[in-house]
C-alpha cells in the first residue's frame, strides 16, 4: 500500500529538504509514500478534501494562519469512510514545552522541533507509517 504524506511547510527551502530526504530514505514506508505539499492553510484544506492521507507534517506558523487550527479541524471532524485519520506531526521551531503541549491539546499525534536531523524526520514518518 502506497502512504500518502501531506506536507504543510510555506519555507520552499524546507520543503525542499524534506522531499530529498524523504525520497532518499532507506526506509521502505518512507520510499514508497506518495508527497503532496501545500503551502498554506488553505492548500491544506483543499488537499485534504481532494483525497485522504495518513500523515500530515504540518508547520505551526503559515502566512494564513496558526496550523493548530487545522489540527483541531482534523481532530474533531470525520475521516474518508476508506481511511483512518491521518496522524498529524506538528513541525515547528517554537520548541518550548508549552508550544508542545499546546500541540498535542490541539490534535497533533508527535512533534518535531526544527532544525530536525534527516534521521530524525525518518524516523519520525516511518515510525507513524508502519
Amino acid at each position: 500500500m502506497t502512504h500518502r504524506i501531506l506536507l504543510v511547510e510555506d519555507e520552499e527551502l524546507n520543503r525542499m529538504l524534506v522531499k530529498a530526504v524523504l525520497s532518499r530514505a532507506g526506509v521502505d514506508t518512507v520510499r514508497d509514500a506518495e508527497l503532496v505539499d501545500a503551502t498554506t492553510l488553505a492548500e491544506a484544506r483543499d488537499s485534504l478534501r481532494a483525497g485522504g492521507y495518513d500523515l500530515i507534517l504540518l508547520d505551526l506558523n503559515l502566512p494564513d494562519g496558526n496550523g493548530l487550527s487545522l489540527a483541531r479541524e482534523l481532530k474533531t471532524g470525520e475521516p474518508p469512510a476508506d481511511r483512518p485519520k491521518p496522524v498529524v506531526v506538528a513541525v515547528t521551531a517554537s520548541v518550548l514545552p508549552q508550544d508542545q503541549k499546546a500541540a498535542l491539546d490541539a490534535g497533533c499525534d508527535d512533534f518535531l522541533d526544527k532544525p530536525y536531523a534527516a534521521a530524525d524526520l525518518i524516523a519520525t514518518v516511518a515510525r507513524h507509517l508502519k
